[in-house]
């Protein structure tokens, strides 16, 4: 799963560049939390049923995991 570092220093002081930093920080950060949903949804579907219910869930757990719905 990908981290992110939230302890290093904004560029807040920079003034416009500062902005422009921000949005494609916020942009990343964004793209990196789909493509872990994303990658959760899959492995997660891949499971048979019992293997979902020694984890502890059913099919209809995995949209509510990843925030999305999934079409059968």
């Amino acid at each position: 799963m990908a981290t992110l570092d939230t302890t290093r220093d904004s560029f807040a002081a920079r003034g416009m560049g500062a902005r422009s930093h921000n949005v494609f920080a916020v942009l990343r950060a964004a793209l990196i939390d789909w493509n872990d949903a994303r990658k959760t949804r899959i492995a997660l579907s891949a499971l048979s049923d019992e293997m979902l219910d020694d984890l502890g869930l059913c099919r209809a757990d995995i949209a509510g995991i990843t925030g999305k719905t999934i079409r059968g």
